[in-house]
């Protein structure tokens, strides 16, 4: 008996300490998409985009929101580039990456996992020349893996801040 309520309670606190760590990620994930963000306006006026680029992004943790715009990409490239997270090759620059994840909350573990599914989904999509397209398959297949674990922000909220802010 006493075996089995110390399993019990050991399993109740595995559950909690991943509830906590999901929490924590996705506040990170909402701090690194509010900072990632702030270079927004700037890529808009560089690249003179539309409306619909707009729209994706106010959509982009959306899950069932399709992102189908090569512009999405090219959005995403020049903001990456604002913050310095790519090389000149146009690929995820790992300690740039790794660093600005800290710089917003993420330990060094939480870090890491986050520039290693980066990484893995630029793997994915290495064979797509066109490097718009190849940003916006990647950009798909991360918020794939960050849906998997739970770590999607609410964008709503994040918008009202990103508002409040100017």
């Amino acid at each position: 008996m006493a075996l089995q309520k110390w399993r019990l309670l050991t399993a109740l606190v595995c559950v909690l300490v991943q509830a906590h760590r999901a929490s924590s990620s996705q506040e990170v994930m909402h701090k690194l998409t509010k900072g990632f963000a702030k270079a927004f306006d700037e890529c808009k006026q560089e690249l003179n985009l539309s409306d619909n680029i707009v729209q994706d992004f106010m959509n982009y943790w959306k899950e069932e929101y399709e992102l189908l715009n090569r512009d999405t990409g090219c959005a995403i490239m020049c903001m990456a580039s604002k913050h310095d997270l790519i090389t000149e090759d146009m690929k995820l620059h790992h300690e740039n990456a790794h660093g600005f994840a800290k710089t917003h909350g993420a330990d060094d573990d939480l870090a890491k996992q986050l520039v290693t599914m980066i990484h893995e989904c630029e793997g994915t999509h290495a064979g797509i020349a066109d490097d718009c397209m190849k940003t916006l398959e990647v950009a798909k297949c991360f918020r794939v893996k960050i849906h998997k674990l739970k770590w999607a922000p609410d964008m709503e909220t994040i918008l009202e801040e990103l508002m409040s802010d100017v």
